[in-house]
């Protein structure tokens, strides 16, 4: 795992091949687009906040391409470099994607790239320069490919009353997975766990499957997406201590099927008004 700083300044595209983004993908960036600058500006007018930082967990290379253009897209990172956060915390799992980090930030003293799994880097590296009686706060985002990140990292920030987080809840990569392979006895055991880790505890069973009477007995039958991501939402209040909590955004690919849930969970009313409005806006 590494940790380094960054400068801002000019981009060698040639280094890498940019991940396409759908309609979807761009809709979440301009969800984040539409909360990180009033976010920035309250903060910036809070005179006992010592300092707030973006936190991205699964930075990626910070710019895509978009499929219908194919033109270059900011990503989560390039968008929140905009917005004057006093620190910067950028991880990913993939050394080239991290090096693209670096070009995107350099000329600034104030971002870190972290190469590594954001369920280490963030509790021992990147949280512990967010705490609440250091006059510090910060905004993170999680935005995984498939489950993750794991339960004690969102039970954590949760903890520190400090840090806000939006969050995606891949429940296509679950019910492809776990949940519609005829019940979790059925599945990939590396998956399931998957699944308990994203969930903190094995109580996603009793919440993903109903008991019914079939012809030779007792049959398990799978709940609906909204049940499992309406539990989920009450574990971000109930478990991991977010005051407050809105419905998710659900995020459908070109069908209409639900690909995952867009989570916002804050300690923070006024947050939570601001990424209220901003989820309607695009519900």
């Amino acid at each position: 795992m590494l940790r380094e700083k960054s400068e801002r300044g000019s981009i060698d595209k040639s280094s890498m091949r940019l991940d396409e983004i759908g309609i979807r993908t761009e809709v979440k960036l301009s969800v984040i687009r539409d909360y990180v600058a009033p976010y920035s500006t309250i903060l910036k007018r809070q005179g006992a906040i010592r300092e707030f930082a973006y936190i991205d967990g699964f930075a990626g290379a910070g710019q895509h391409l978009s499929r219908a253009t194919g033109d270059v897209v900011p990503g989560s990172p390039a968008i929140a470099l905009e917005h004057g956060f006093d620190r910067y915390h950028f991880v990913d799992l993939d050394g080239k994607r991290a090096e693209h980090l670096r070009q995107i930030a350099s000329r600034s003293d104030n971002v870190f790239v972290y190469e590594g799994d954001c369920n280490t880097v963030l509790l021992e590296k990147v949280f512990p320069q967010c705490r609440y009686e250091d006059y510090r706060r910060a905004l993170c985002l999680l935005d995984p490919y498939d489950l993750n990140p794991k339960w004690e990292v969102v039970q954590t920030a949760g903890a520190m009353k400090s840090v806000e987080i939006f969050l995606n809840f891949m429940i296509m990569h679950a019910n492809r997975n776990v949940l519609r392979r005829a019940g979790p006895d059925n599945a990939s055991p590396t998956e399931v766990d998957k699944l308990t880790a994203f969930w903190g505890d094995e109580s996603w069973r009793d919440v993903a499957y109903r008991k019914r009477r079939g012809l030779f007995g007792e049959v398990l039958e799978k709940t609906s997406n909204e049940n499992l991501a309406e539990a989920y939402r009450r574990r971000l209040h109930e478990i991991a201590g977010f005051r407050y909590v809105p419905e998710p955004l659900p995020m459908r690919n070109s069908k209409g099927v639900v690909v995952y849930y867009l989570y916002f969970a804050s300690q923070n009313e006024i947050g939570y008004k601001i990424a209220s409005s901003v989820l309607d806006k695009y519900r």
